[in-house]
């Protein structure tokens, strides 16, 4: 679906209240395939693959969350949705905070699990690939033809047993992200984070006089969810700045929660 200059891979699924699925690194939307089925009984569930990433667009540019949170707007105005529940991990949860901040009147509620703000105050370290994918150029010269023994490596962290995800899924992601553009277009997300930080700080800011219509507080329901190994470090990031912060870690669960742990996820959705 074209929205925002892009060719934007969806799918969606079911009738009633829209809920928009934004997934992360080194996912495509069939990170929620394990959850969509019963979303779909009651919703209309949206599952967008990110810029560049899966089927979207290979774009040259716009992986900061301020451009992403533009993307999932002119999707749901492509779709005729005007309002939504927004469930997002890991690299979809910045796009989604913003979302909700600039247009608070467009989500009825926000669940975001497995991520630290950039911009907010933390006390969480990053892991040593945050670096490593930030320098240009670098991680796709290093890792094209390589594209599945990295990816396994995350598919196996972020299960609990680390035994990683079913053969389908995985051969689906190391797909999506196979070649060096598909990698590049990954790792943009990473290089784009400054300025993420830059956006969130800014949007959170008293001083940032926030534009008609926007926000600098959450003011719609929100639950932040951890695993490991972000665990609440996402919730205490929020609290000061969310009017109805509900908080959870779930126990046993590794950080790809809709895959690692679906039904645990579908009692907060």
């Amino acid at each position: 679906m074209r929205a925002n200059g892009i060719d934007i891979n969806v799918t969606v699924t079911g009738a009633g209240p829209a809920i928009l699925l934004l997934h992360g690194f080194p996912h495509t939307s069939r990170v929620w395939s394990a959850v969509v089925p019963s979303l779909a009984r009651t919703r209309r569930v949206i599952a967008p693959d990110l810029r560049g990433l899966g089927g979207t667009t290979r774009a040259a540019d716009g992986y900061d969350a301020g451009t992403l949170a533009d993307d999932a707007v002119a999707l749901l105005d492509a779709l005729d949705v005007t309002d939504t529940e927004v469930i997002a991990l890991d690299l979809g949860v910045p796009p989604a905070v913003l979302l909700a901040l600039r247009h608070p009147h467009r989500v009825r509620r926000l669940v975001v699990m497995e991520a630290v703000l950039g911009g907010l105050p933390s006390d969480f370290t990053p892991p040593w690939w945050f670096g490593f994918h930030s320098v240009p150029g670098l991680a796709e010269s290093v890792l094209a033809g390589h594209e599945g023994e990295y990816l396994d490596f995350f598919l196996r962290a972020g299960t609990y047993d680390g035994t990683g995800v079913t053969k389908d899924v995985r051969d689906d992601f190391v797909a999506a992200y196979r070649g060096r553009d598909s990698l590049r277009c990954a790792f943009e997300h990473y290089r784009a984070m400054p300025l993420s930080a830059r956006q969130l700080a800014h949007q959170t800011s008293n001083n940032g006089q926030p534009a008609q219509q926007s926000s600098s507080r959450l003011t719609m329901p929100v639950i932040a969810l951890g695993a490991r190994p972000v665990g609440d470090a996402l919730y205490r990031q929020l609290a000061p700045i969310a009017d109805q912060l509900d908080g959870h870690v779930i126990p046993e669960c590794g950080h790809i929660v809709p895959l690692d742990r679906p039904e645990a996820l579908l009692a907060y959705l």
